[in-house]
């Protein structure tokens, strides 16, 4: 029997049923709403998205290395363009996995500009602390991985695919289907793979026409740039008419 003045816990102050099997909406829910509150709060419109490499560092310690300064300036001068906009809040906000590698390249870049920019990141196993360049009320972590897509995705008027593995791999196939299947409107999105030499090596796009996996027109989803300069002119000329 309980005491008198004891009383039970509330359902949602009760965290080993929050974080039980049959709580398990209540906490996609929860990934869902405190995202959509913090972006709303802090008047963050749109995003550039930038997915690549967790591996690559600022140190010629892999292949992948040269891609970090490039990174870095190509997220700067977007920040650096967008904050002149003055929009009723805040658009093309630089946007990243939250991780380290080219993802801290373009956090890291967009703080030098001066400008705010967002970290996602994902609790895994081998635990990714989030980069240190990310703005602190802008910074997340994510439990579950469609959640965190969701939300990577859901501001963006661009993505930029820096050279990247797995899940660069998985994270740009997904979106590129969306696009492809009508899930998010070709018009809406741009979509831009960085690195023509890397992207060449990595993906036979050609082989997938010859063999009528996709259509002629899902060669043109995305377009390919491989200098800084050149990636900021054609995101430039192809933001300006999402304002």
């Amino acid at each position: 029997m309980m005491n008198k003045n004891e009383r039970p816990e509330k359902a949602y102050k009760n965290l080993e049923f929050l974080n039980s099997e049959e709580a398990r909406t209540i906490r996609i829910l929860s990934e869902y709403i405190e995202p959509l509150t913090r972006l709303k709060e802090h008047k963050v419109n749109s995003t550039v998205l930038f997915f690549g490499s967790s591996k690559a560092k600022p140190d010629n310690s892999s292949p992948l290395s040269k891609y970090y300064g490039q990174t870095e300036e190509l997220a700067f001068r977007l920040a650096k363009w967008a904050i002149k906009l003055e929009p009723k809040g805040k658009d093309f906000v630089i946007c990243t996995g939250g991780g380290p590698g080219l993802m801290e390249a373009a956090n890291r870049g967009a703080a030098r500009a001066g400008g705010k920019s967002i970290g996602m990141n994902i609790s895994i196993p081998e635990e990714q602390i989030p980069n240190p360049y990310i703005s602190a009320e802008l910074s997340f972590i994510f439990h579950y991985f469609f959640m965190r897509k969701f939300w990577l995705v859901n501001h963006a008027r661009a993505i930029v695919a820096m050279p990247g593995g797995f899940g660069t791999l998985d994270e740009l196939f997904e979106v590129l289907t969306l696009i492809q299947t009508g899930k998010i409107h070709r018009d809406r999105l741009l979509v831009l793979l960085y690195g023509k030499e890397y992207w060449d090596k990595i993906i036979n796009f050609e082989a997938l026409l010859e063999n009528k996996a996709i259509d002629p027109d899902d060669a043109h989803l995305f377009s390919v740039c491989s200098d800084p300069e050149e990636a900021f002119s054609f995101l430039k000329k192809n933001l300006l008419p999402f304002l």
